[in-house]
């Protein structure tokens, strides 16, 4: 089995997740325009459509290169895009991403939405891909993130000090989280009994 992320849809009962495209924007703007959402994010509020514009153009352009998969997140009860998320720090060689550069408007936080995106890309990095590991990380003043991550059923790492300067010239203390291949069945099956709720 070939390590290798590529644009694909991914889709649950609660939501789908589409490849990133230009198609989004306006979408993407509606939501992504309150700065709440930002406040943890490395970058800054999408508050204009050009902002929204150059996202999705610097996104894409990553994803050309192999580093990164960009997914829009669309609830399926409306149709609806509410944020957005992506597969990251693609190591090929060792099989081995991240999910990240995850945010949602306020009203799909703490719903299905959040967890069954974390699931499909769960699953689809272990069981399709081949991953030995998917990493997460968070800011470490972000307690709401760290309990999220930690309910998905990924371990703490440990605290990464001074690891990643924000737009806003605050360096951030970042919290890394893991699951293994072989933690991923009993995983798979805590996030399947929370979407069984």
């Amino acid at each position: 089995m070939k390590f290798d992320p590529q644009p694909v849809v991914l889709e649950g009962r609660h939501v789908r997740l589409e490849p990133l495209e230009r198609r989004h924007a306006a979408a993407i703007h509606t939501v992504g325009c309150d700065p709440e959402l930002w406040r943890w994010m490395t970058i800054a509020a999408l508050t204009t459509p050009a902002d929204v514009a150059q996202w999705i153009e610097d996104a894409l352009r990553v994803q050309a290169t192999g580093a990164e998969v960009a997914f829009a997140t669309v609830r399926r009860s409306d149709g609806r895009v509410v944020g957005s998320t992506r597969f990251l720090d693609i190591r090929r060689p060792h099989r081995s991403l991240e999910i990240g550069h995850t945010w949602l408007a306020r009203e799909a936080q703490r719903t299905a939405v959040n967890t069954e995106a974390k699931y499909l890309m769960l699953r689809h990095a272990f069981e399709t891909l081949g991953a030995v590991r998917v990493q997460l990380k968070t800011d470490r003043r972000n307690a709401a993130s760290r309990a999220a991550i930690a309910r998905l059923g990924a371990v703490e790492e440990g605290t990464l000090r001074n690891y990643q300067t924000r737009y806003d010239g605050y360096v951030r203390d970042t919290v890394m989280f893991s699951l293994t291949a072989a933690e991923w069945p009993g995983a798979k099956t805590r996030l399947e009994g929370f979407l069984q709720r």
